[in-house]
């Protein structure tokens, strides 16, 4: 049984001006998503700047996100590591706060072999029982997880479900999906690939797109889902001006700005992310307004 099927946001996470985490904006987003169709929320992921949030914050975020939902949709926890033991660590923690499934970024910076791979994700998959997605991300990690890897796991190791691609290389996903002949749980990590990797069979998306444009995204994956290819289709190549700006700079700027321009500040980013150069601003504002969100 997938964790969910459609578009699960990848959730921003709300800043103060000091830096600390503003859990009363958090609180708003959650709802906003709701409120607009979101099938998931994936916290503490790359969008959620989890890689400057201390342990106990990771563990405070999720916890709150959790609460919040209150099971109205499924809460997918970031408890990726570069160590293996922290990735452990996180991940206990997120299962005893409720969460309905992990993501665990393959390891950075370490540069695992795939062998390393296989024994980082089957170890963390056995220290708990919820359901596991893959996140292979090698432009940000500077390591691909193969596909003969990915299935490997997820047939091999009970409660890893399937794999957040976001590699942008379709012709891997292709032979990941021909591989796994439906063993494998694929969605996009790249808004831009949301229905090329859906025609090849994958459920929906990781998004960064959802969090301005929620309903948008939702609608896009149910119409594939549905049925409706060609209507699916077009929403798809709709967003594609948007989908550009959203990263022009490297994400989460550009989306929290976005929030911040459609009245939903979600605050600071923490060091060594910085505020979008204006000349992007002026794009990102221009795409939302071409888009309808503005």
């Amino acid at each position: 049984m997938s964790i969910f099927k459609g578009s699960g946001v990848a959730i921003v996470t709300p800043m103060h001006e000091n830096g600390e985490v503003d859990f009363e904006r958090f609180a708003k987003q959650l709802e906003f998503q709701i409120a607009n169709g979101t099938d998931a929320i994936i916290v503490c992921g790359t969008t959620g700047e989890a890689s400057t949030l201390s342990h106990e914050e990771h563990l405070e975020v999720i916890k709150y996100c959790i609460k919040t939902v209150a099971g109205r949709i499924p809460v997918i926890a970031g408890t990726g590591s570069n160590c293996t033991d922290t990735a452990i660590y996180l991940s206990k923690e997120a299962e005893a706060a409720g969460a309905d499934g992990l993501l665990v970024v393959s390891p950075y910076y370490n540069k695992a072999t795939q062998n390393g791979l296989y024994a980082h994700f089957k170890a963390i998959a056995e220290s708990v029982k919820v359901p596991i997605l893959l996140y292979n991300i090698p432009g940000r990690t500077g390591c691909n997880i193969q596909p003969e890897t990915i299935v490997r796991l997820c047939t091999e190791v009970e409660n890893i479900a399937g794999v957040k691609e976001a590699s942008g290389d379709i012709k891997q996903i292709t032979r990941l999906a021909a591989l796994a002949d439906g063993c494998v749980d694929i969605y996009s990590g790249n808004d831009h690939e949301i229905v090329p990797i859906m025609s090849v069979g994958g459920l929906g998306v990781i998004s960064v797109l959802a969090n301005v444009a929620p309903a948008q995204t939702h609608e896009m994956c149910q119409k594939f889902l549905d049925g409706d290819i060609e209507g699916s289709r077009k929403m798809q190549l709709e967003a594609v001006e948007l989908c550009d700006a959203l990263f022009c700079e490297v994400n989460p700027i550009p989306v929290k700005k976005a929030l911040e321009l459609m009245g939903m500040d979600t605050g600071t980013l923490r060091r060594p992310l910085t505020e979008m150069e204006p000349a992007h601003v002026q794009r990102l504002e221009k795409a939302m307004k071409e888009y309808g969100i503005l």
